[in-house]
C-alpha cells in the first residue's frame, strides 16, 4: 500500500522521504524520486508531515516509541499521521505520546486495497483535531477520493474496524453462496453473474469474481491481516450475532495456512471444511 501512496504524492509534486524496515522495498519509490532515510527518527527530522503505515499495533508502537523511533527526537509542531489498521486504544496511546512531544497526531486508516491505492481512490477515516486534519487534507485529496474527520483520536481506527467487519461478512457470504450454489449444480460463473447483475452485487463481489472462477488468490489484502482486524474488533467490544462464527472462520483459515493468500481464500477454507464434514 505504501508504494502506490508514495508514488501518487510524488506525482502531485511533493518532496517525499521514505523509510521501510525492509530496505529493498524502498527501491521502487526511490527510483521514482523519493529520498531514503536511515530510521524513523531521521525521517521525522527531515519532514514536516510523517505518514506511517505498518501491519499491527506492535509495529506502530515500535515505529513511534522505539529506539530511533519518530518520537526519539524533538519534533515540535510537526504532524504524524498513522494509516495502519490498529486498535483505537493504541491510536489514542500514540496520540498521547505525540502530544507529550508537542507533535500533532491523526489516526487515518484507509478503506481500499492496492488498486484503489494506485488509483488514488482510497477512503480515509480520520480521528483527531480539526486543525491537524486541515493541515493534512490536501495530501489526503491526493491519496484518496474521500476523507472524513470522524471525531477525536481513535475514531478513524474504530471506523476502520467497523468497515472491515462488513468486509468480512461480504467475503464469507459470497463464499458460502457460491459453494451452496455449486452443491446444487449451479455453475460458479452463472451464480456470480446472478449476484453481480442484481441488487446484491458490490465492489467486493465484482472484484473477487475472477479469483473465485480461477481458484487463485494472490494477496491484494492478505487473509492474515483481516483475521488480525477481526481480533482487534473483538478486543474493541464488537458483540453482534454474526460476529463469533465469522471470527472463528477466518481464524481457522489462518491456522490452516491460508494467511498469506488473499482474503477471498476464505472460500478455500470453507470448501476444505465441507470435504471433511
Amino acid at each position: 500500500m505504501g508504494t502506490p501512496i508514495v508514488k501518487n504524492l510524488l506525482k502531485a509534486g511533493n518532496k517525499v522521504t521514505v523509510f521501510n524496515r525492509t530496505k529493498e522495498k524502498e527501491q521502487p519509490v526511490v527510483e521514482a524520486g523519493a529520498e531514503a532515510a536511515d530510521s524513523p527518527a531521521q525521517l521525522a527530522e527531515r519532514c514536516d508531515i510523517v505518514f506511517t503505515m505498518v501491519s499491527n499495533d506492535e509495529a506502530v508502537k515500535e515505529v513511534y516509541t522505539g529506539e530511533k523511533g519518530i518520537l526519539s527526537n524533538q519534533n515540535r509542531g510537526k504532524l504524524a499521521i498513522d494509516m495502519s489498521t490498529i486498535s483505537p486504544a493504541t491510536s489514542r496511546l500514540i496520540a498521547q505520546a505525540c502530544n507529550a512531544k508537542e507533535m500533532e497526531f491523526l489516526d487515518a486508516p484507509v478503506s481500499g486495497s492496492v488498486k484503489p491505492a494506485q488509483d488514488g481512490t482510497l477512503i480515509i477515516m480520520v480521528g483527531g483535531p480539526e486543525t491537524a486534519y486541515q493541515k493534512a487534507k490536501s495530501f489526503f485529496d491526493v491519496i484518496g477520493k474521500l476523507s472524513l474527520l470522524l471525531g477525536d483520536h481513535g475514531s478513524g481506527s474504530a471506523a476502520k474496524l467497523a468497515i472491515n467487519y462488513l468486509l468480512g461478512l461480504n467475503l464469507q457470504g459470497l463464499a458460502e453462496t457460491v459453494l451452496f450454489a455449486q452443491q446444487n449444480g449451479i455453475k460458479t460463473e452463472d451464480m456470480l453473474t446472478i449476484i453481480n447483475e442484481g441488487a446484491c452485487g458490490n465492489g467486493i463481489t465484482k472484484g473477487k469474481a475472477a479469483s473465485i472462477v480461477q481458484n487463485e488468490f494472490p494477496a491484494a489484502f492478505a487473509l492474515k491481516l483481516l483475521a488480525k482486524d477481526l481480533r482487534l474488533a473483538k478486543e474493541t467490544g464488537l458483540d453482534m450475532p454474526l460476529f463469533p462464527p465469522l471470527l472463528q472462520s477466518f481464524q481457522n483459515a489462518l491456522e490452516e495456512g491460508l494467511g498469506e493468500e488473499d482474503v477471498m481464500a476464505i472460500i478455500t477454507y470453507l470448501r476444505n471444511n465441507q470435504k471433511h464434514s
